[in-house]
């Protein structure tokens, strides 16, 4: 398992892992594990089906027809 060392960290942020790592009864070790996760795995992607789903009734496609416009003549 590779290791990461950071340095030159100002000592509120230290203080602020430390906090955080508290209330979750993690190491500061552990907490920094997670932040670094949780950030480069980005955001999980919602199966379509799901999206399509949450999306409100809005209406019938009726409510939604245009009436073509001849305008030429």
């Amino acid at each position: 398992m590779a290791q990461l060392m950071v340095r030159n960290l100002p000592e509120e942020l230290v203080k602020a892992l430390k906090q955080r790592a508290a209330k979750t009864n993690r190491s500061a070790e552990q907490e920094h594990r997670e932040i670094l996760t949780a950030a480069l795995r980005g955001p999980r992607r919602r199966h379509l089906a799901d999206v399509l789903a949450s999306m409100p009734n809005v209406g019938e496609d009726d409510d939604f027809v245009r009436e073509q416009v001849d305008r030429r003549g």
